[in-house]
């Protein structure tokens, strides 16, 4: 399983995805949109969760592109 990628606003204006534990961004877009469907595609192919914060910093949505055990635990 990849790291889990995570849309975040880009200190310098628009949008940022960033590999968990990165310090550079994979990708910094103009849009939102732009950034989630960026990060959608790394995390569909390296398995893994994607996180989507909004301005404020705080997560929004989280989507699983990784093993999900079915039925879930617990």
């Amino acid at each position: 399983m990849g790291k889990n990628q995570h849309v975040t606003p880009h200190p310098g204006g628009g949008w940022q995805v960033k590999a968990e534990g990165d310090k550079r961004p994979s990708g910094v877009t103009d849009t939102k949109k732009e950034a989630v469907d960026m990060a959608r595609e790394i995390s569909k192919d390296e398995k893994s969760e994607l996180f989507i914060h909004g301005k404020d910093g705080q997560i929004q949505s989280r989507d699983s592109h990784g093993h999900d055990p079915f039925p879930p635990r617990g």
